[in-house]
């Protein structure tokens, strides 16, 4: 493994990953150009609700990434559909229990956000049609993961890019040709969500490198296996939830602020996004590699991966902040073109200049852990920048405005990151300790 073999991994994963947050910058984007902020409010906070659920079951994709890799390198074909398998009956059951709760979802979300009128109608409006698309969502998970576990990058950065490709395309012109504003957004990721669904299944089906059988009720519910999985993902879960606390927190002191503070924020939050899935493709690339040293025996692939993402990380971080410290005005007019909106979105995103150098360990040594699916560190360092974050928001934010949250945001990031660093010592050791047969 070199650096060269580490990008032509890391690269298509990453350009796979970074169409997941163009869905909602476009949606951001779309309503942006229409006449009044509450459009980008509306969005914003129908996108937190969907966040907010979609989040807390991302460990889907994660873990089912995790496992298959492992399998993978295992070479173990009914381990490999089981990986599948189990995570994908999960979803069904979770997206339809969406379904079924959507109206106290609903009323919950919104008396927890307290948003204006106006944004509230717009943001009812998309949730209402966008919740039929749960089942489908949290399925596509299961199918992007399993495919990057199998290292099927190019079918899973075809899918995510058809998928957003169409979004984008149905959202301008559902929104600036047929006029339908808010309720054409939220349908245009709809009918995304469900295509993406039917051609996942079609590029399992054809790139799937053992034959398919249906595995047994009596493999598909083993005991030891259901436990493994669902022990890593109670931590994923666990970590996911104080990541949604933070952004919950933001959001709604942000909203407090006014509906232009809000309208700013997003922006920005929606950049952030970007920034983040950007590192997100490298810690896919580490997760799939440490995954197959771990099915595999491989410690030579283990160390060779860690410091390979390390000196990535660095490296993107530095990319990150210069092309966003060189184009800022730019990219922020990409989503909106309201005076107010961008003259404070311009105030307030300096922040973002710091964000990579921030981030960057934090979210692609992350991609270790989950690979070796070593997930309680992971859980623990976001608690602790959890409780970082509540801390300095009470205490800051009402002495600095906005610029108390986004300081607040900026140090619980270095949190997470200097937090699961910490970690990577007894993860080196034990891993290696576990393969020596110490």
């Amino acid at each position: 493994m070199n650096h060269r073999a580490y990008l032509a991994l890391a690269i298509p994963l990453t350009i796979s990953t970074m169409t997941t947050p163009l869905l909602g910058a476009v949606d951001t984007a779309v309503v942006g150009q229409l006449p009044d902020p509450a459009y980008i409010g509306g969005v914003a906070v129908g996108t937190l609700i969907f966040n907010t659920l979609y989040w807390v079951f991302g460990f889907l994709r994660v873990s089912t990434s995790a496992f298959a890799a492992q399998a993978n390198g295992a070479s173990d074909p009914a381990q490999g559909v089981l990986a599948l398998s189990r995570p994908f009956l999960l979803a069904v059951i979770v997206g339809m229990c969406f379904i079924l709760l959507q109206w106290p979802i609903e009323y919950a979300a919104l008396t927890l956000i307290a948003p204006d009128s106006d944004v509230s109608q717009f943001a009812v409006e998309y949730f209402q049609i966008r919740i039929w698309g749960a089942p489908f969502t949290l399925m596509n998970y299961v199918i992007l993961g399993w495919l990057m576990g199998m290292a099927k990058i190019k079918q899973s950065l075809c899918l995510q890019v058809l998928m957003n490709v169409l979004n984008m395309i149905l959202a301008i012109l559902f929104v600036h040709v047929f006029s339908f504003a808010v309720k054409g957004v939220a349908t245009a990721a709809l009918i995304a969500e469900i295509t993406a669904f039917v051609l996942g299944l079609l590029i399992i089906w054809k790139a799937s490198p053992f034959e398919w059988r249906i595995p047994s009720i009596r493999a598909l519910i083993d005991t030891q296996s259901m436990k493994k999985m669902f022990n890593v993902n109670k931590d994923l879960f666990i970590r996911t939830i104080c990541l949604l606390v933070v952004i919950n927190m933001f959001t709604a002191k942000g909203a407090s602020f006014g509906t232009e503070f809000l309208a700013a924020n997003a922006v920005l939050f929606q950049i952030h996004y970007i920034m983040a899935y950007f590192f997100d493709g490298f810690a896919n690339a580490s997760s799939i590699l440490v995954g197959k040293a771990v099915g595999s025996n491989d410690k030579e692939l283990y160390k060779k991966t860690l410091s390979l993402s390390r000196q990535w990380s660095v490296i993107t971080a530095f990319v990150i902040a210069c092309v966003y410290g060189l184009f800022q005005e730019q990219i922020i007019g990409l989503f909106t073109n309201l005076p107010s909106v961008i003259e404070l979105a311009t105030k307030y995103g300096t922040w973002l200049l710091i964000y990579p150098f921030a981030a960057c360990f934090g979210l692609v040594i992350y991609g270790v852990f989950t690979g070796a699916t070593e997930i309680a560190p992971v859980r623990n360092s976001m608690i602790y920048a959890m409780i970082v974050y509540i801390i300095i928001q009470f205490t800051v934010t009402p002495i600095w405005h906005n610029h108390g949250l986004w300081l607040a945001f900026i140090i619980y990031t270095i949190g997470r990151s200097g937090f699961l660093v910490m970690y990577t010592p007894r993860l080196n050791k034990k891993w290696l300790q576990l393969k020596e047969g110490i």
